[in-house]
């Protein structure tokens, strides 16, 4: 029988230990994890990025809700323990659930600390450390225009640079004379302190926080010398606090966190804690590398693996904000006993500094050019005798002393620090895998998966590894890492030899992972069934799962449910249904969506399908990859603007394109005028209607990278509008990259590419016909759902 493996916490290490468990025995436990958000597990390093704008929520998932699915984990979210009965040998939630373990695994991680000021409960004031308090900065951003952040460590510069990126004037204020204390000297600091005000950061040094002020949103602060700086959002980033009120109510031993042994155990030998909330040796580590380090050690102890247990760590760091290269590790500031080694380039900004005692590196600062990072920060693990080494050169040529020492760097070594990835890890897996590219590496083992800062150690690692078989220049973007075959080669491949399946696909084109993976997987569905669309039967189990479900899940996993509404239109019978529907099931929240409908939002898994049932309405597709809307303004029919009827042409587009599959979503719109109320000019296709016709544009986007539409054509009926509508979806279906937006897909393709190709009219008959014939495949997939009582089965939840 299977032992119950319970873990409190659903974040970085805990996550981690349960992935190395499972790579060990993956049979040994049940596992129940239990998070107290409303997400699947993420990596909070790439809250900044998410912040900064160069990457998405979706995308910082390390692992998905499928994940937990797969490996047979039950994962309970939104949930909080807030007791362990540890006679009884259970934990019990906020939400009166009560969990048995046999072995107890307490990865509660830390909060923000917020200083108790006056005023640090006003509305505006916010911690940097969860999705939750990242989406508050971005909304704030939209709203208000001056941001302070406190603290001018790691997390509130990658902050200040975040909220500066989203247009709001940021003034970082620090308690120190020198930015980012505890990772670089003075003169690191004032060269980073340099470059960040030349990108428009703001510094208050010096200065303590006395209160905040504002009636009930924050308005300031004022400091005990006197001064104040106004603020509409003020974040804290001063520092962490372990969460341990649960193992100290529990009459576990806690110092500042809870205090384990070498093999991360508690003073509970059934009970192990991991992570920021964990004291290993009097030290309890904030950085992700030793994190996951503590995690593989308890993963080795619990399944029974040899193991030296927990040493500690050596710590360093990287920042993550644009035009600002550093990299420290070990000690900073020199005394008595230690020596260092000084070089500073005031031409390009670089300084460089190694702490030597003993003819050992016990420390490393490195400004302006990092790329030495790697390679000092192993001698410094290793207690290299610097003797061996020169300790400094001068104007010798470009290259020369660049290359990295992967060589001597031992398998234990981490290579990304971001993933707990180390040198071992990689070269196994490209011996395994046969993996030639750093996005192959990428995708098998995530080193170089968040910042990205690592990508010249594991090529360096690649080419030490494969030899001559290494070639950078000619990295491939494969479909992904499971085979280095780019989208068209898989699909001519499938088109030339007849395949019918993903696994046939995967089979004979020898893709690394017999299964593939969550990004070949869709992928290969859509095109499959792009390609043929009356043969090719959907699998939906390779979809991703809000398109299983034909519903978006909601972060507390309850979901939103949009029906169609042509055009931006309803009737009243619908609307009345609508209330009487939401009503009856408790809906929380009833919104006018920013495509023009109704939706419903909060709606309980288990009640899903009676919603589509009682409203009687189709799918709005608010979930898929498909086309969304149709924006439309009234036109003619109630305008005294409007030339032609934008309306009804709106609301025929939508219903001649709805449903079928595209790489990625699609919006259009109609406006009845050049005064363009329906912002036409930002959508997929948008159609301007003028006194003599209609003027059709392409490939626009209004999203994070707004792209005005490019002009396409004017034509003189609507059946030519719809006629040009098909033939550029299809051309977009057959040529697009899956996942890739139509303004991306245009700029890759080329603007004039896309006018030729819908520019002669018998292509643009032939692709509307194909466009005709796969919309004939598919069903309006509410109503499918709700005639197969095995697809309603997905909708039912496990009475606990």
């Amino acid at each position: 029988m299977k032992k119950r493996l319970v873990m409190i916490g659903n974040g970085m290490a805990g996550a981690r230990c349960i992935e190395e468990i499972l790579k060990r025995q993956p049979d040994m436990y049940d596992i129940t994890m239990i998070g107290d958000e409303p997400y699947p597990n993420y990596n909070r390093i790439m809250l900044s990025n998410v912040l900064q704008g160069k990457t998405t929520f979706n995308d910082i998932n390390i692992n998905d809700w499928d994940w937990y699915e797969a490996n047979q984990i039950k994962l309970i979210s939104n949930e909080r323990v807030t007791h362990i009965e540890r006679e009884a040998r259970h934990v019990v939630t906020n939400q009166g659930t009560t969990i048995p373990y046999d072995e107890l695994i307490i990865a509660t991680g830390s909060s923000a600390f917020i200083l108790p000021v006056p005023g640090h409960n006003l509305e505006g004031v916010v911690g940097f450390r969860t999705i939750e308090d990242t989406q508050h900065m971005m909304d704030a951003a939209k709203q208000y225009k001056k941001a302070v952040v406190i603290g001018g460590g790691l997390l509130g510069l990658e902050a200040a640079r975040g909220l500066l990126d989203r247009g709001m004037d940021v003034h970082v204020v620090h308690l120190l004379p020198n930015l980012m204390e505890m990772q670089l000297d003075h003169a690191a600091a004032k060269l980073l302190q340099k470059d960040l005000e030349k990108q428009g950061m703001k510094f208050l040094m010096e200065k303590k926080t006395a209160e905040i002020y504002g009636e009930q949103r924050v308005q300031g602060l004022r400091f005990d010398d006197g001064t104040s700086v106004e603020c509409d959002l003020l974040v804290m980033a001063v520092g962490i606090r372990p969460n341990v009120a649960i193992a100290r109510e529990a009459g576990l031993d806690v110092n500042r966190a809870i205090q384990v042994n070498d093999y991360m155990q508690t003073s509970d030998p059934l009970i192990y804690a991991v992570g920021e909330c964990a004291e290993h040796r009097g030290i309890a580590y904030g950085l992700v590398a030793p994190l996951y380090e503590q995690g593989i050690v308890l993963a080795d102890f619990l399944t029974g693996q040899p193991t030296m247990g927990y040493q500690g760590s050596i710590l360093s760091t990287q920042l993550k904000v644009a035009g600002c290269d550093l990299f420290s590790g070990g000690e900073i500031h020199p005394c008595e006993n230690t020596k260092s080694i000084v070089v500073q380039d005031e031409f390009t900004g670089a300084y460089k500094k190694v702490l030597v005692r003993d003819n050992k590196v016990v420390g490393v600062v490195l400004y302006g050019d990092a790329s030495d990072g790697t390679r000092l920060f192993s001698m410094l693990k290793k207690g290299a005798d610097v003797q061996e080494f020169t300790s400094a050169s001068v104007l010798h040529k470009a290259g020369e002393e660049s290359g990295l020492d992967v060589a001597s760097m031992s398998a234990n070594e981490t290579v990304c620090g971001c993933n707990g990835v180390t040198k071992g890890t990689i070269v196994g897996a490209i011996l395994e895998h046969g993996l030639t590219s750093f996005n192959e590496v990428k995708a098998v083992t995530k080193a170089g998966g968040s910042c990205g800062k690592c990508r010249g150690t594991v090529e360096a690692i690649l080419a030490h590894t494969l030899g001559d078989k290494f070639d950078a220049s000619a990295e491939v973007s494969g479909m992904c890492g499971c085979t280095t075959l780019s989208r068209d080669e898989v699909v001519a491949a499938i088109k030339e030899k007849g395949m019918h399946t993903p696994k046939e696909v995967r089979m004979v084109l020898g893709f690394k992972h017999e299964e593939g993976c969550s990004k070949c997987r869709p992928a290969l569905n859509y095109y499959l069934r792009m390609l043929r669309p009356e043969e090719y039967e959907d699998d939906k189990a390779s979809r991703f799962v809000n398109e299983r479900m034909d519903g978006n899940i909601q972060k507390d996993g309850t979901f939103s449910v949009v029906p169609r509404m042509y055009g931006g239109t309803t009737t009243p019978d619908d609307l009345i249904r609508i209330g009487q529907v939401a009503k009856k099931y408790n809906v929380p929240l009833v919104k006018i969506t920013g495509a023009a409908r109704v939706g419903l939002f909060g709606v309980k898994k288990e009640d899903v399908p009676n919603v589509w049932a009682e409203l009687d309405m189709k799918s709005g597709y608010a979930y898929s990859k498909s086309l969304r809307n149709v924006k439309s303004c009234v036109g003619s029919q109630f305008c005294r603007f409007g030339t032609q009827d934008s309306l009804g042409l709106g609301i025929r587009l939508e219903q001649e394109i709805e449903m079928v599959d595209t790489p990625h979503k699609m919006k259009m719109g109609v406006t009845g005028c050049p005064r363009n109320c329906a912002e036409v000019l930002t959508k997929d296709f948008g159609i301007v209607c003028v006194e003599n016709g209609y003027q059709l544009y392409f490939g626009g986007n209004g999203g994070t990278e707004v792209r005005e539409c490019d002009s396409l054509t004017t034509v003189a009926t609507e059946d030519e509008v719809v006629l040009m509508a098909k033939a550029y979806v299809q051309l977009y279906r057959e040529s697009g990259i899956y996942g890739e937006r139509t303004a991306p897909w245009v700029e890759r393709v080329g603007v004039e590419t896309v006018r030729t190709a819908l520019g002669e009219a018998s292509q643009v008959a032939e692709l509307a016909a194909r466009f005709e014939q796969a919309r004939g495949t598919y069903r309006e997939a509410w109503r499918a759902t709700l005639e197969d009582e095995q697809r309603q089965n997905m909708y039912s939840i496990e009475k606990r």
